[in-house]
């Protein structure tokens, strides 16, 4: 089976790759991949970095509720999240998003790193081909 994976680099700091799980959101992904590569530069938020990719998509199977180490795309700030800890909005110390976001998929490479990102960080976004 074909793995999809992006890899979004931080200047100066590293690079984390992220395999999308197009089981989850497809019509998301693929308007995002047909959409790269992208520059932007990244925000924080608690345990969240964020960065507008410039790109419109609407809502598709949308939670705030995440997972440490999930990645998704927010509608409202067409932006994409990696979320590392909790936010300035968790109930628990798991991550929570500020409003609905759509999943896309999950870091394998660099989590450690994120947490050594700071706001107007240069991030590029762009597809990784690799195969399972």
């Amino acid at each position: 089976m074909d793995v999809r994976l992006i890899k979004i680099s931080f200047k100066d700091i590293g690079s984390i790759i992220v395999e999308l799980r197009e089981d989850w959101n497809p019509k998301t992904i693929d308007k995002i991949i047909k959409n790269l590569p992208r520059r932007s530069r990244a925000n924080r938020w608690g345990d969240e970095v964020y960065f507008s990719i410039g790109i419109r998509v609407e809502e598709e199977n949308s939670r705030v509720d995440m997972e440490v180490g999930e990645v998704a795309y927010w509608p409202p700030g067409e932006a994409l999240c990696i979320f590392f800890g909790p936010t300035p909005v968790s109930i628990t110390n798991k991550p929570r998003a500020y409003s609905p976001v759509n999943p896309i998929g999950v870091v394998k490479e660099g989590m450690e790193i994120l947490s050594r990102i700071k706001g107007g960080e240069e991030v590029i976004v762009k597809l990784v081909e690799r195969v399972d």
